[in-house]
């Protein structure tokens, strides 16, 4: 893989979201996704792919409620493949346990979509070289056609042993109300860059990736805020390179008039739509 997801670039790292049951997810996350199991107690669980890095965290809240349609926040999190023959893999497994998948070629990557049961979207992908993408004008040269399956799997015969522990979080995609809003402040607040347009949407990087991030309002211009004990994000991590470029975008974020809590590792700011995020190092 290349450099996207590493300094000097800010990028996701971690997904935490909200389940209705702990038990049924993990089944489906271990079984039918790959992840492992990291650490867990009653109503949690971190999932890895090395046995170290957290990438998916689940939560059962108390008093949880179905997702609910018509909502800001996740529209899908997007686990990126080191490579097509660990797609091909992951592919010919997915196959074989019956779930449901939809597929699609974006130019930049070929990418599998999945729904876990709660309702929360996934998507599996792996890049083709950067090299090989399209840009004009600043913008990357990007589109949904047939996915070449076949293709896919006859890059590789390997046993399926889970998801390779390569593995990274590539991008979050996510329902806001307000797309102009969301992108001030993914942009002026965060330094994002866009990269690309799609009706009702937007794609936002650093570094020259083809998104980290993509906001739209597929579910309604004004879509409100989820409820805090329903399904779906709970929070999710933007990965600084260095506390410099972190209190920057403290400093924006602050001028544009968005309120920041502190913990021990991380700020916690919310975007226009309430969708949470960890500002980390």
């Amino acid at each position: 893989m290349e450099g996207f997801h590493q300094s000097p670039n800010i990028f996701v790292g971690e997904i935490n979201i909200k389940v209705k049951n702990l038990d049924d997810a993990l089944t489906f996350y271990q079984n039918i996704m790959g992840f492992k199991v990291l650490e867990k107690t009653d109503r949690k669980a971190v999932l890895t792919t090395d046995g170290k890095t957290s990438l998916v965290t689940l939560e059962q809240p108390e008093n949880v409620i179905p997702k609910e349609g018509r909502m800001s926040g996740l529209y899908h999190f997007a686990i990126l493949l080191p490579s097509r023959s660990d797609l091909s893999v992951f592919l010919r497994h997915f196959l074989g346990t019956g779930y449901p998948l939809g597929a699609a070629d974006h130019y930049v990557s070929e990418a599998l979509y999945i729904t876990d049961p709660d309702g929360n979207g996934i998507e599996v992908y792996r890049d083709r070289p950067s090299n090989e993408w399209t840009w004009k004008n600043g913008l990357v040269d990007m589109a949904t056609v047939e996915l070449d399956g076949n293709g896919i799997l006859a890059e590789s015969d390997a046993e399926w042993k889970g998801l390779p522990s390569g593995t990274i979080m590539g991008h979050i995609h996510l329902h806001v109300g307000d797309l102009q809003k969301a992108e001030d402040f993914y942009t002026k607040g965060l330094g994002f860059t866009i990269v690309s347009h799609y009706p009702q949407a937007v794609f936002l990087s650093t570094g020259g990736y083809h998104h980290h991030i993509a906001i739209n309002t597929w579910q309604g211009v004004g879509a409100p805020t989820p409820p805090q004990n329903s399904v779906g994000l709970n929070w999710y991590t933007l990965v600084f390179p260095d506390e410099a470029a972190r209190e920057s975008a403290i400093k924006q974020l602050q001028q544009l008039g968005f309120p920041l809590q502190k913990d021990t590792n991380y700020y916690e700011v919310s975007d226009p739509s309430g969708n949470h995020i960890r500002l980390v190092i």
